[in-house]
């Protein structure tokens, strides 16, 4: 089998998904606007405080996370490409121009009434995965941060939308 683009990058990728029981317009709309997105972004135990925020290709999030134990973590977002409710891609690093900054794609595929979302990082070197994965624990934190979005969508159709 001839080697793809796709397939040198997956020593330095993380690849989670999860379904969601909720429809695919309101899973993507969780990530859309910042009122949902506070509510439930980061792992378990973290909160998320927004310092800007604009939802467009080319759009920055600025925000702090803070970990269970008080310490912050700064954090910048740029939304590379917004194509709803289907995808969402994203550069994610400290700060702009970082140059350990990550590339995230989200794909949102129904999956009868409910919603498969696929979360698929890569990273620009084996190194800086392997780190994220060891120390920063970044495998089981997005599992976390999507079992908050799915409780988080739960309440929301529990409330009416």
């Amino acid at each position: 089998m001839a080697s793809t683009g796709q397939d040198a990058a997956t020593d330095r990728e993380i690849v989670i998904s999860r379904v969601i029981d909720a429809p695919r317009e309101l899973v993507f709309e969780a990530f859309t606007d910042v009122r949902h997105l506070s509510r439930w972004w980061g792992p378990e135990g973290f909160t998320t405080s927004t310092r800007a925020f604009e939802f467009r290709v080319g759009g920055e999030w600025d925000f702090v996370m803070r970990g269970p134990d008080g310490t912050d973590y700064q954090e910048w977002i740029s939304w590379t490409e917004i194509a709803p409710p289907e995808r969402i891609a994203l550069l994610h690093g400290e700060s702009r121009g970082d140059p350990n900054a990550f590339e995230s794609v989200l794909t949102f595929e129904p999956d009868g009434p409910a919603t498969r979302i696929v979360m698929r990082t890569v990273f620009p070197t084996k190194e800086l995965r392997d780190e994220a994965v060891e120390k920063y624990h970044a495998v089981e934190g997005g599992r976390q941060t999507l079992g908050k979005l799915a409780a988080y969508v739960a309440e929301v159709i529990r409330n009416g939308g």
